[in-house]
């Protein structure tokens, strides 16, 4: 571990006081979670916070934290809830992994409750709780426990890395070392928690991405990105490849009083736990220059659909067991699920970009007669398939829906 850094000595004793007197005149001290004035921290809110606040702006997460302290006051409260109220509470915030976890260590931490008649207290029993890493722990150790804590999340290593201009890319291991060892040499151990409040309210609200407020800054005087001019060359990070794009039929099947059939996603995956309409992969081929169909290649949607389901491997990869089912029973029956709109507008595809590819979803409309959605029903649910026939409208209100699936709704 570098016990070595570009600043002087003076330099990093000096950064904790020159940033908590900024704080304290300038920081953000009205935040819902907040726990630094608080005489008996309470770490549920803290950690609810944080787990939300992984990369999603405090403006989005606001409304979401004030439904769940709503409905789930306390952690007890959320460890007995049902998966399907969680999932519509979170429904739209992104990063659905994160809701799992956090129902996940919920039940964990009601279980040490009981055990201990408290929280856990130390930095490795935070750790040990599903989705919790090292900064969020230490997050809540400092802000939720008011114990010694330290964080180096994004905001911190924006900060770090401009002010003592380190080059090394973020997203090695070897950096992310030299970015804690500075973090533990700047957090004051008495004072870990606004400390972490501050760094955090330095990284969003000044020393952002993209035109930082550097003549506001309490460290622009030894901040080395600042003295040449180059704030936004850090932090360096490895040049993204573009993401890959994957396109998929959403199948909007409707009974004959217009309720639609809704899908619960497996656990795992994307979306997992959550409601979604049946999704058809669909494989896209075009030619290397034109942009044309290659010679030889499907052409419509329905072509390149009956190859991908009848290459078995990627129909088994690309298919959910329930979407399975689906386009089989469809398939012998001959339904066939056509285009909603008319316009070429209206019929593009609509498209919805998560973490590792871009995802491009056509709806496509189905009713089926009264026997018929017996038959469909009846065939899932003997696979053990959770379904909800539900109008749109009775979907968005009870079910946790992804962001993509309102859209369509929309649509």
């Amino acid at each position: 571990m570098p016990t070595h850094f570009s600043q002087s000595s003076s330099s990093l004793t000096t950064f904790a006081p020159r940033l908590l007197d900024w704080f304290a005149e300038n920081g953000r001290h009205d935040l819902p979670w907040q726990q630094h004035q608080t005489d008996t921290p309470n770490p549920y809110v803290v950690w609810l916070s944080e787990v939300m606040l992984q990369q999603t702006q405090v403006t989005t997460v606001l409304p979401y934290f004030a439904r769940f302290m709503e409905s789930f006051p306390s952690v007890q409260d959320l460890a007995a809830a049902e998966w399907d109220l969680v999932a519509e509470h979170w429904a739209g915030l992104g990063y659905y992994a994160r809701a799992r976890n956090l129902h996940k260590g919920a039940k964990q931490l009601a279980e040490i409750i009981d055990e201990t008649g408290d929280f856990p207290q130390t930095l490795a029993g935070w750790e040990a709780i599903s989705g919790v890493g090292p900064s969020t722990a230490g997050a809540i150790m400092a802000m939720g426990l008011h114990k010694y804590g330290v964080i180096c999340d994004g905001n911190v290593k924006r900060v770090l890395t401009r002010w003592a201009a380190i080059d090394g890319d973020i997203t090695k291991s070897a950096t992310t070392k030299t970015l804690w060892a500075l973090a533990e040499r700047l957090t004051p151990v008495d004072d870990s928690g606004r400390f972490a409040q501050a760094m955090m309210d330095m990284g969003a609200t000044l020393c952002t991405r993209s035109k930082p407020a550097c003549l506001l800054c309490p460290l622009q005087e030894d901040c080395l990105a600042h003295a040449q001019g180059r704030e936004t060359d850090y932090p360096v990070k490895a040049k993204k490849q573009p993401k890959p794009s994957k396109f998929s039929n959403a199948l909007i099947i409707k009974d004959t009083d217009g309720k639609i059939l809704w899908l619960q996603r497996p656990d795992n995956g994307i979306w997992g736990g959550l409601w979604s309409l049946p999704l058809q992969f669909v494989e896209k081929i075009a030619g290397k220059a034109s942009g044309k169909p290659a010679p030889n290649k499907p052409n419509t949607s329905a072509e390149r659909l009956r190859q991908v389901t009848s290459n078995e491997k990627v129909f088994d990869a690309e298919f959910t067991t329930a979407e399975q089912i689906i386009h089989e029973w469809l398939d012998k029956h001959n339904v066939i699920a056509a285009p909603i709109n008319q316009t070429l507008l209206d019929d593009a595809p609509i498209k919805h970009s998560l973490t590792h590819f871009h995802w491009y979803l056509t709806p496509r409309s189905v009713t089926l007669d009264n026997k018929q959605t017996t038959a469909l029903s009846t065939a899932l649910q003997a696979a053990e398939i959770n379904i909800h026939w539900l109008t749109a409208d009775d979907a968005r209100a009870t079910l946790g829906l992804p962001r993509a699936m309102v859209k369509i709704l929309e649509r």
